[in-house]
């Protein structure tokens, strides 16, 4: 509960941020190093986040993750040496128990925000429950998921979306404050919200509008964290390449939006 009420309470916004998948521990540190800088500069909340598996691909041959044991050892060693919490997907119930022992947050994946068992078995585990928001799922009905949590009231509602077809994501910003109205924080994806899905074998991407969208995001007051997925080198990421925001923006990214918060606290 500690950790969710920092995230709840914090004064200005969190930060939930990694590359979509494990990949080469150099990689995973050489991120960590920079969100340590953003942590210690910009005095937020920092989640690092990677998926040890994408069960969702756009060809059955993409890279999907090193796997369940290897990836969360991976996770483990950069909480070990920078002291993160961690977030991870989940996709089976199967696979709650081994992620909650290392993971302080499990993530419904958004084709799977529906799926009842799947995030009542996240919840069982005690840890914090991030539901992605499905690109077929209005923000009204992201109650009803969260309510699947039961008596485990540490529940992440976030927008990252939605879809209407012809390879592209809209983001409604009136979504933020109807979720925000259930009570849980809400956070924005911003990359993935950004993303030009399934556009032949992988999904494409505009990350040019991150920083923008991130900055309108935190202008609403609804939004209680910003969730990034970034890369040191973003074309050979192994996964959502074309959607990953280069990791030496992220730091000029966060301060902006500490500026917009700060400016629209002046206007209260």
């Amino acid at each position: 509960m500690e950790l969710y009420q920092e995230l709840k309470t914090t004064p200005s916004f969190f930060l939930i941020a990694g590359p979509c998948v494990v990949e080469e521990f150099s990689v995973l540190e050489e991120i960590a190093r920079v969100l340590e800088q953003v942590r210690q500069a910009c005095g937020i909340p920092v989640v690092f986040k990677a998926s040890y598996k994408k069960a969702n691909r756009s060809s059955g041959d993409s890279y999907s993750g090193p796997g369940q044991s290897s990836g969360l050892a991976a996770l483990a060693e950069i909480k070990r040496r920078f002291g993160f919490p961690l977030l991870t997907d989940v996709h089976e119930c199967v696979e709650v128990q081994a992620a909650a022992e290392v993971c302080e947050i499990l993530q419904i994946p958004a084709f799977l925000s529906r799926q009842t068992d799947l995030i009542g078995a996240a919840a069982a585990s005690g840890r914090i429950v991030n539901i992605k928001k499905g690109q077929f799922m209005a923000p009204e009905d992201m109650g009803a998921a969260a309510l699947k949590t039961g008596s485990n009231p540490q529940v992440l509602l976030t927008e990252r979306g939605s879809s209407f077809g012809y390879h592209n994501l809209v983001v409604d910003f009136r979504s933020f404050d109807i979720m925000a109205g259930f009570g849980y924080p809400v956070v924005f994806d911003v990359t993935h919200s950004l993303q030009l899905p399934s556009a032949g074998k992988s999904s494409g991407g505009t990350p040019e509008y991150a920083a923008m969208l991130a900055r309108a995001a935190i202008a609403t007051g609804k939004v209680r964290g910003l969730f990034i997925e970034t890369h040191p080198e973003p074309a050979k990421a192994r996964s959502d390449a074309s959607s990953m925001l280069p990791l030496e923006q992220l730091m000029p990214l966060v301060r902006g939006c500490l500026q917009v918060y700060q400016a629209i606290q002046k206007d209260k």
